[in-house]
């Protein structure tokens, strides 16, 4: 009876189903749980135990970046706009000189650099010059003498014919030679084209073609040149300069003089 008892137990225990245990096991792989960079800007940050990636910590760059600061404004003639982060911004603008497009009847392009399409100033095609702002038609009459050179209809320079600059219609009076150069490049013959203290050469040429110099400034309510000596651009020392003398031609030097001066306009 007893072994029938233990038969039947047997039995019954045989009759139920098998129960698996599972184990809680950490997982060791890199990418899920979070290194993912083979490396880190300086250093900074986590390396993962199971293998060679990392978890790096976030640069001020990229938490910048992530609030939509991405942009250095340092081309030339930008300026970052609004608040900065970390040297960045969200948008960049140009300086205030850079205001040209360089583009229509006259214009040949950009001058120097470019800001956000826009330069400082433009280059003219011929025929055209760059004053006040923009490419303008350059204002000459041809007459028996030369030319003259208008600026908003007034005359403001003359040139005998084959003389390749422009003589200003009156001396700036008698002076050192550190005022008359001075004084040559800030004269404005029209808006921002300025003069320059004539070279030796320069003034030669204007004693040759005198008669027809004077000509035409009288003619065009200029005044005539001075039977004197006139300052050149030209010297031979860090203090003597030549003069050139209207009555004669001749050449001449000083250091301490006073002499007459008449800008000129070569760049044109």
């Amino acid at each position: 009876m007893t072994n029938i008892k233990f038969l039947l137990l047997g039995t019954s225990l045989s009759l139920i189903p098998t129960i698996t245990f599972a184990q809680c096991v950490a997982t060791q792989d890199c990418a899920t749980l979070g290194y993912t960079e083979t490396s880190c800007n300086g250093g900074k940050g986590v390396k993962c135990p199971f293998g060679n990636k990392w978890a790096c910590l976030p640069t001020k760059e990229s938490i910048c970046k992530e609030e939509g600061f991405t942009l250095a404004c340092n081309e030339t003639g930008q300026l970052g706009g609004g608040d900065s982060c970390n040297g960045l911004y969200k948008q960049c603008s140009c300086d205030s000189s850079y205001q040209y497009t360089c583009s229509g009847t006259g214009y040949s392009g950009g001058s120097g650099t470019a800001c956000g399409g826009k330069y400082a100033a433009c280059t003219c095609t011929s025929g055209y010059e760059w004053k006040d702002g923009s490419c303008q038609k350059k204002e000459v009459i041809n007459g028996p003498d030369g030319e003259v050179y208008k600026c908003n209809g007034k005359v403001v320079g003359v040139r005998a014919t084959g003389m390749g600059f422009y003589v200003a219609m009156k001396d700036l009076g008698r002076m050192n030679w550190s005022s008359a150069n001075s004084q040559c490049r800030n004269y404005s013959f029209c808006g921002n084209v300025k003069g320059t203290l004539p070279t030796v050469d320069q003034l030669k040429s204007i004693y040759q073609n005198k008669s027809r110099v004077n000509s035409l400034l009288s003619t065009n309510g200029g005044t005539q040149l001075t039977n004197s000596y006139y300052w050149s651009s030209n010297g031979n020392s860090y203090t003597t300069y030549y003069i050139v003398d209207m009555s004669s031609g001749s050449v001449g030097g000083s250091v301490l003089g006073r002499y007459y001066v008449r800008p000129v306009l070569a760049s044109w």
